[in-house]
């Protein structure tokens, strides 16, 4: 049986928020998620594309509603954008490994949210052998994948 997290990477459609340009995170998943034949929207501040796609200001701007909204930015903006999936209707949201607040999760289970947080998203979606496998392998025997 899949865990949350691994089912949070089922959905069709997500929202990447990120910036690109100050962590290479958000860039990573964006490419994974496309790779494997997801629709993905690009939410970065100060770009105008990602890899030749259009970015969105914010997820009210998206053309249709993503399942799931990945979220790999500072801490200190991630409750700002738990309450703006929430207002946009998203239910599943994952929160990047050491960004996740008290008042983040607040927001999150307030509106009912499916919330992964507390591990990194390129664990999960980034096949093949890279150092992400390791910490894939080391998770799956520790029972927290």
């Amino acid at each position: 049986m899949a865990s949350a997290r691994e089912e949070f990477w089922t959905h069709n459609t997500y929202a990447m928020v990120g910036d690109s340009t100050g962590r290479k995170f958000p860039l990573i998943t964006y490419r994974a998620l496309k790779e494997a034949g997801k629709t993905v929207y690009a939410i970065d501040p100060g770009k105008v594309e990602v890899d030749g796609d259009k970015v969105y200001m914010d997820l009210k701007s998206l053309p249709t509603a993503p399942d799931g909204v990945v979220l790999e930015l500072p801490k200190d903006e991630t409750a700002k954008w738990v309450k703006a999936a929430a207002e946009a209707g998203i239910k599943n949201v994952w929160i990047h490994q050491k960004t996740d607040t008290p008042e983040a999760l607040a927001a999150a289970e307030a509106a009912g949210m499916n919330v992964c947080a507390g591990t990194c998203a390129v664990m999960y979606n980034v096949p093949g052998f890279t150092h992400h496998a390791i910490h894939r392998f080391v998770m799956k025997v520790a029972k927290k994948y």
